[in-house]
């Protein structure tokens, strides 16, 4: 009979820090966690029901034996939910030196934005569709923003910044393309057989 340890923590990677945490409620949500213990505000609280997508950031999860990264809400996803994950938040994109990021700059280049509260949500929802298909079409661009609303500029200039992105820079040479190995030997390092 094989004994299962029991941990009594969860791991996981937030941008590029290892975290270990074993007190928290079992109700706390990744975006007050976020905000409120790790000071990383750019994860914004909209509707604190997982409507308006100010709070995306991405979750990457091992899964076949590859690194796979969804964009989800913050506000409505536990903090316990997230052992052996990759969290990357709005503050984890950077661009080449001085440089914005490809998604950041076509946002600002297409003005995609206006009075900004949305606009890390949007980031991370095209961040993770540019990830996963750099040259998207129109259809794949619209289900990657259902979860995201915008009431000043519209969606048509998010749209443009979309479609735009991969002319400033190419998803394969991208810091989390690039660091997605270490991350990925990272994650696979906390598989123990702990339950």
């Amino acid at each position: 009979m094989t004994r299962l340890k029991i941990r009594n923590e969860i791991r996981f990677i937030l941008n590029g820090e290892d975290v270990a945490l074993t007190r928290f409620a079992p109700d706390e949500t990744l975006l007050d966690w976020l905000r409120l213990e790790r000071s990383l505000r750019g994860t914004k609280e909209g509707c604190a029901e997982g409507d308006c997508g100010a709070c995306t950031v991405l979750v990457g999860r091992l899964s076949g034996g590859r690194l796979v990264y969804e964009s989800v809400n913050a506000c409505i996803r536990f903090l316990g939910s997230l052992d052996r994950t990759h969290v990357v938040t709005v503050e984890h994109l950077r661009g080449d030196g001085e440089k914005l990021h490809p998604v950041q700059q076509a946002m600002v280049d297409f003005h995609g934005s206006q009075c900004g509260f949305c606009t890390p949500g949007f980031v991370m929802s095209l961040y993770a569709l540019w990830m996963r298909s750099p040259e998207p079409s129109d259809a794949a661009i619209e289900k990657a923003l259902q979860g995201n609303l915008c009431r000043c500029t519209g969606y048509e200039a998010i749209m443009r910044a979309a479609r735009a992105i991969s002319s400033y820079g190419k998803a394969a040479k991208d810091p989390l393309a690039a660091e997605r190995k270490a991350i990925t030997s990272k994650l696979e390092a906390m598989k123990d057989g702990s339950r």
